[in-house]
């Protein structure tokens, strides 16, 4: 971008750079359905204090789910309540890992579209001084840059569209 500000005393033109990434919305909900078949459920007794009882109920619970080797375990009195407290540990721990993933996606999406960011890169220049927009990669000059910068991309397009396509 080039500009002369209004407290430019001398008339020097600013230059400045800017870089643009175009992403898909972030979705905050990780749902996560987990397939039966993609589970190991193991029992076995629980350890520590708890008397006789400890000794004679598989009252602990292992899930593990096996395309992602995540584990999730509860070991409290009740068989049942130990497996719906590790399904849902489970659930929580693989929301987690997707999240993880999406976001390390997200921003190898990112910095392979901002590059650098050095002026070597530039794509387009938008001169205010001179009131045009100038796309160094189709070599397309349009004027108008406010018009451009709100959004009126008709002419700008259009002059685009008539080099892409010579009639």
């Amino acid at each position: 971008m080039q500009r002369v500000p209004r407290t430019e005393t001398k008339g020097r033109i600013h230059t400045s750079t800017a870089t643009v990434a175009v992403l898909p919305a972030a979705s905050d909900c990780h749902q996560i359905d987990v397939v039966s078949s993609d589970l190991k459920i193991e029992t076995m007794r629980s350890t520590g204090a708890g008397g006789q009882h400890v000794n004679t109920t598989d009252s602990a619970v292992r899930i593990t789910h096996l395309p992602t080797g995540t584990t999730a375990c509860s070991s409290q009195r009740s068989q049942h309540q130990n497996r719906t407290k590790a399904m849902a540990l489970l659930k929580q721990r693989l929301a987690a890992l997707s999240k993880s993933v999406v976001l390390g996606d997200r921003a190898q999406s990112r910095r392979t579209q901002i590059g650098s960011g050095d002026r070597t890169e530039k794509v387009r220049t938008y001169s205010f001084m001179q009131d045009k927009v100038t796309d160094h990669k189709h070599k397309v000059v349009a004027s108008g840059v406010n018009k451009i910068l709100n959004g009126d991309l008709k002419l700008f397009v259009a002059k685009l569209m008539a080099i892409a396509s010579p009639s």
